[in-house]
């Protein structure tokens, strides 16, 4: 892998989103990923030996993003350099997340300050579960899970993979994410097929996650750039580092937890709860136990917080292509 080259890409794609986002009119690959995805789910999900089909999809498809990346890389050998630093540039840009996700939580906050019923119809946008009876506490709060949630799978753990193995390494875990996302579910339609697809998606972030707990918290351990960064935190490094060994495990999913309970820390607020996905119940444990209303200034602190996260993976991930290079 060209490590120099690497860091480059790495840059101009991370610059790229905090500029530009997602434009809506922009072709996605993860668009691309959720049709395949759908058209496979709807030939093989039925009949008998269900789990053992959508594990040949799952690891299939990874192994097939994974590998025709690779091939392009490895392409760009006898090509020059500024084409393999464009090829990745674009893919860094296409996995990194961080710019659409801070601005959907921002716009949930707005459309509920204008009225109930508009916090509910933004917020469904990003979150998986029924919105159409939250209040607007637990708007808010769904919005904030969302945000700390997403900031491991849509920044973290992307620049994760790509730190260990390069722009193939970053697409096939966006493949992995993708699927998760669409059958990783525990409902009847997807409990088996999709059973293989929420396991990976486990365990390729399994790290991520509690490295982005770590990474959020990480300013709290210096009392100065913990007060710039919150002007006054409710606890310091210590404090939050034993909240989130608390509370982290108190999540279903065996990662989400973890960089939920760091923002609940630092907010001294209070997340999780019973909620409502494809019309069925799922009971869930609170993470926290301050029920404190939120403002839009636990959401100003949390952008910050997400922010300041994303530009300390950048530097580890730069430092530590550096090292290897």
């Amino acid at each position: 892998m060209h490590y120099e080259l690497c860091i480059i890409a790495l840059l101009a794609g991370w610059g790229l989103d905090l500029c530009l986002g997602d434009p809506a009119w922009l072709p996605h690959p993860i668009v691309w990923f959720g049709k395949w995805i759908s058209f496979w789910e709807h030939r093989l999900n039925k009949g008998a030996h269900r789990k053992l089909k959508g594990a040949v999809m799952a690891v299939g498809s990874i192994a097939l993003v994974f590998a025709l990346t690779w091939l392009i890389n490895s392409s760009f050998v006898i090509l020059p350099s500024s084409l393999f630093i464009l090829w990745n540039t674009v893919i860094v840009f296409y996995c990194l997340a961080g710019t659409t996700l801070i601005r959907e939580v921002r716009q949930v906050f707005l459309a509920l300050d204008r009225s109930l019923d508009e916090g509910r119809r933004q917020v469904a946008r990003i979150v998986g579960r029924d919105t159409s009876e939250l209040t607007a506490q637990e708007v808010r709060t769904a919005a904030l899970e969302t945000l700390a949630e997403n900031l491991s799978d849509g920044v973290i753990a992307p620049l994760f993979w790509f730190m260990l193995l390069g722009a193939p390494g970053m697409l096939a875990y966006k493949m992995v994410n993708t699927l998760d996302s669409m059958i990783g579910y525990k409902t009847p339609r997807y409990k088996d097929f999709g059973c293989w697809a929420a396991h990976l998606d486990d365990i390729a972030n399994f790290i991520p996650a509690r490295l982005t707990a770590l990474l959020m918290t990480a300013p709290l351990f210096l009392p100065r750039a913990g007060r710039l960064l919150l002007n006054a935190p409710q606890r310091g490094g210590l404090d939050c580092i034993a909240f989130i060994r608390k509370y982290g495990r108190q999540h279903a999913s065996p990662n989400s937890g973890y960089p939920e309970a760091a923002l609940a820390a630092i907010l001294d607020c209070r997340f999780g709860g019973p909620h409502y996905y494809f019309g069925q119940l799922f009971p869930k444990p609170y993470i926290g136990d301050n029920d404190r209303p939120l403002t839009t200034a636990d959401m100003r602190t949390a952008v910050r917080v997400n922010r300041t996260a994303e530009v300390l993976m950048v530097i580890v991930v730069c430092l530590c292509l550096l090292a290897i290079s």
